[in-house]
């Protein structure tokens, strides 16, 4: 099992075994070079835990614990999480700000306590084999388990296929299970159970809102941000940092500059399509700086190239092919030789920084006033990167939007136009496929996750949380963040992401997040003084990268041609093998294809490679 996960901690590896338990662990040393070895056990020999990740307020911790007459063995904040639990028990998950999944056996109490981070950094899967319950950073350790097997989960397909991800804990694998971001479980001879020890709150709309001065709370903000940073530099190596030529990795690039006592080193992806290319804006950024600063070109074929590796790590199907770009920025910083970066992830989550927040207020407006045809201009101002927009009416705008098409009380309101233009990449599904769903409806299961007071929710702060927490965990920190940055024992520290910081957040008033159609206004107000005007004004850029279209020409890979022949889509019997024929011809012929396309064409090819990798074969050989 830990061979398997080896990339995740190259530097070392050890085991524990009792009569009731065993943990393995492969270890990225970043904290505790010379006496951080796990798995660790405390002095008493009673307490053993295997930990993936940081945490950041050891320090802090440490000081409290020897404070009240705890002695210390190790600098590492792996024994810090030893002391908590011996003083708090699984209540120490309340006190401990990082990035983790951690297993401790408890020899006394004859348990075992599984735990993961509140946003969900870390991932941690387990399955049950009879009465044992195995658990693991990755699925592909769990299949080195006698009786474990990989097989594809239909409704964790159809969710991919609708939401971007599955519904945790479901995964791809069916009977593969992930505990979910901010719980834990406890595993005894009783059996295992799990439950939430954190959740994400916003305040109710009818409330006063908790702050009302813009400039206090743009300096509590700053303080905060300046603080998440300060801690997630805590390191025995380099520190790095993403520089994607935004304002969210510019402005945790900046405060990270001022932190380090060597110049710091940026790292960037650039593309040869100038749809996708921010390298001027990452240059200017990089100069303003100072720092040391190194890209990797993403060119025509680089996609294609890496994307089987990337869906060995990914370890379930993607819709987008912009994990591979990540792919190859973490193996630059892994030649560079770092091994800790910091990025702006999170930053458009915590405060209202995507455009779908934003087109949620326009449709809202056009909801009020379906007549109008001056609101559908605003979709306009929200696209500057879409070209294709700009000539035309404002009928248009208002239907290619949806605009009037959703009750304004849908709990879904702000994310159904994506949730249903991702879903009719299900016409490619397969009849047996469709028979077997049986009609299932992902965003129906999605309503009933929702939290009871989230109908109380001021309408950005419901779509704020449909985003923090199902696709942040779910695609954005998984799919592009951890398992790519892991793939080369790359770990990614989120300064964003920090408890504290989402926490004050989740209580500004929306107008504080998105003024107008400006987003992360506060966010902006808080760091004027780090960035060039250029940056710090910038309207948000998604990251994007090439789909179908990094398939085409000099990225037509023969693996490529084979994974989507009828005969390997008949064998799979997932998808319509004819349609899917006639889609990949489209693809290839006519590279700027829709987003339907698109993503279907990303979808099926990843799920064809995806059972390939770990069934070995088509899902009805596997089947049989």
């Amino acid at each position: 099992m830990t061979a398997a996960i080896a990339h995740r901690g190259p530097d070392e590896h050890g085991t524990f075994t009792a009569p009731q338990a065993g943990l393995g662990h492969v270890r990225l040393s970043i904290v505790g070079l010379g006496d951080g070895q796990q798995p660790m056990s405390d002095a008493s020999g009673e307490l053993t835990i295997a930990f993936n990740g940081e945490i950041f307020n050891y320090v802090e911790l440490r000081d409290e614990l020897r404070a009240r007459g705890r002695r210390f063995r190790t600098a590492s904040d792996t024994e810090v999480i030893l002391h908590l639990y011996d003083e708090m028990g699984e209540d120490c998950v309340s006190v401990l700000n990082g990035d983790f999944a951690f297993a401790i056996f408890d020899a006394r109490r004859r348990r075992m306590m599984l735990a993961r981070d509140r946003m969900g950094v870390r991932p941690l899967f387990y399955t049950m084999q009879g009465s044992t319950l195995y658990f693991a950073s990755e699925v592909k350790a769990l299949l080195q388990v006698p009786g474990v097997s990989a097989e594809i989960d239909p409704i964790a397909l159809d969710q991919i296929f609708t939401l971007w991800a599955p519904i945790a804990p479901r995964t791809a694998f069916r009977n593969i299970l992930e505990l979910e971001p901010a719980h834990l479980m406890i595993a005894d001879e009783r059996g295992a159970t799990s439950r939430a020890y954190w959740q994400l709150e916003f305040p109710d709309r009818s409330e006063a809102p908790a702050y009302t001065n813009e400039g206090r709370a743009a300096e509590e903000l700053r303080a905060l941000l300046d603080d998440a940073t300060r801690i997630r530099m805590r390191a025995d190596v380099p520190v790095g940092a993403y520089l994607s030529g935004g304002l969210d990795s510019s402005i945790v690039s900046a405060l990270a500059a001022g932190m380090t006592p060597r110049r710091l080193r940026t790292f960037s992806v650039t593309f040869d399509s100038a749809e996708h290319d921010e390298s001027a804006f990452q240059l200017e950024m990089a100069t303003a700086l100072g720092t040391e600063h190194s890209s990797v070109a993403c060119e025509a074929g680089d996609i294609a190239r890496v994307f089987p590796e990337v869906i060995r790590f990914t370890e379930r199907p993607i819709i987008r092919t912009a994990p591979a770009p990540l792919f190859q920025l973490s193996g630059l910083v892994r030649e560079a030789g770092l091994k800790v970066v910091l990025t702006g992830e999170g930053a458009d989550e915590v405060f209202a920084g995507y455009d779908i927040f934003k087109e949620a207020r326009v449709r809202r407006f056009c909801g009020r006033q379906p007549g109008s045809r001056i609101r559908p201009h605003l979709f306009r101002k929200l696209y500057p990167y879409l070209p294709g927009l700009k000539q035309q009416s404002p009928e248009y705008l208002a239907a290619f939007f949806g605009a009037g098409d959703d009750p304004l009380d849908d709990p879904l309101f702000s994310h159904r136009p994506r949730f249903k233009g991702t879903a009719a990449t299900k016409l490619f599904f397969s009849a047996e496929l469709r028979a077997e769903l049986n009609n299932y409806d992902a965003t129906e299961e999605l309503i009933g996750r929702l939290p009871a007071e989230f109908g109380r929710w001021h309408p950005l702060h419901q779509g704020q949380y449909l985003e923090s927490r199902f696709l942040l965990p779910g695609y954005i920190l998984s799919s592009q963040g951890d398992r790519m940055a892991m793939a080369h024992g790359i770990e990614g520290r989120f300064p964003f992401l920090d408890h504290r910081l989402v926490e004050f957040a989740a209580q500004l008033p929306p107008e504080m997040k998105l003024q107008g159609l400006t987003e992360k206004h506060i966010l902006r107000q808080a760091t004027r003084d780090l960035l060039p005007p250029a940056i710090g004004k910038r309207t948000k850029q998604p990251y994007r990268a090439p789909d179908s279209h990094a398939f085409s020409g000099a990225g037509a890979f023969d693996y490529v041609r084979d994974a989507l022949s009828e005969e390997a889509i008949a064998a799979s019997g997932l998808f319509n093998a004819k349609a899917v024929a006639k889609l990949h011809e489209k693809c290839r012929t006519r590279p700027a294809s829709g987003f339907r396309d698109n993503a279907a064409f990303v979808g099926i090819l990843s799920t064809e490679l995806w059972l390939k990798t770990f069934t070995g074969a088509g899902r009805k050989a596997a089947a049989a």
